[in-house]
């Protein structure tokens, strides 16, 4: 207390202050109060000897494919797959044709959001098609907003007006969220009147009740055995994706391409058990 007693009055006379004492102390005519004066009065520690901040770890911003576009990336695979019956047997989907399975389209997105609206956009494109008794699946990625429309352009270009698409929940998802991001692009859209499986409803008619839930997950582990491993769920796709814009590693969105790939083949493989079934049936 007395140094800091003895120092307050230092401070006091260097202001030309009087201080309580019983003659005047005169104030010097050349030092001034400094920052480190106040510093020390108010006990705040001066940080000239803290740590050198350590720099930022190199990030893994590798990422899948080629560059088709600017901030375009595309990637294709070609996997071996069990055949497809020709034609493939509608009646599981309350129909009475068949289907060329060379005209079947099996589509899904990847979005910013799962609730969708105006601001929801795709900014991943998976398709996956019959070619030589193998099946092709083609992903469009966009690493910058400018690229949708290029990649827009670019799916519009793999349907055909014969296209039969195939999608898990995309009639009431998938397809009216592609069709607003075509009409803010101001680009005619592809979907509008194709014919189009959505395996979600049959799947619920023959098996809802009986499994947890008809997730497509719960329908590939129970159709098809297929147990996901290192999984990134589908919800946490938006955060990959606005990560890696940001600067961040890419590592979770690469994550997400294998996610949307293993959707493409499990969309194939439960159209054939869904028509399996349907050929099972009285005609």
């Amino acid at each position: 207390m007395s140094a800091l007693r003895d120092r307050l009055r230092g401070l006091r006379a260097q202001a030309g202050q009087s201080v309580a004492t019983a003659a005047p102390v005169p104030a010097p005519a050349t030092r001034k109060t400094t920052t480190e004066d106040l510093r020390w009065l108010l006990g705040v520690r001066a940080r000239s000897h803290a740590r050198p901040t350590a720099p930022f770890p190199a990030r893994d911003r590798a990422l899948f494919g080629e560059e088709i576009a600017p901030g375009l990336r595309y990637t294709e695979e070609h996997v071996d797959w069990p055949d497809p019956p020709s034609p493939i047997d509608t009646r599981f989907a309350r129909r009475e044709d068949t289907i060329d399975p060379a005209r079947l389209m099996h589509f899904d997105t990847e979005t910013t959001g799962l609730a969708g609206g105006t601001g929801t956009r795709a900014f991943m494109i998976g398709a996956a098609d019959w070619r030589a008794g193998r099946l092709r699946l083609r992903q469009l990625t966009i690493t910058t907003m400018a690229a949708e429309t290029a990649m827009l352009q670019t799916f519009a270009g793999w349907l055909q007006p014969d296209s039969v698409l195939v999608s898990y929940n995309g009639k009431c998802y998938d397809a009216p969220l592609l069709a607003t991001r075509y009409r803010l692009a101001r680009l005619a859209n592809p979907l509008a009147g194709l014919d189009h499986l959505d395996l979600l409803h049959p799947v619920r008619r023959h098996w809802k009740g009986q499994w947890e839930n008809c997730r497509l997950a719960t329908a590939e582990r129970q159709l098809l055995g297929v147990l996901r491993e290192d999984d990134l769920p589908g919800s946490e796709a938006p955060g990959a994706w606005l990560a890696y814009l940001r600067g961040g590693p890419a590592t979770n969105l690469r994550r997400v391409a294998a996610h949307n790939a293993q959707d493409l083949k499990s969309l194939a493989g439960v159209l054939l058990r869904l028509s399996a079934l349907g050929q099972a049936q009285p005609g």
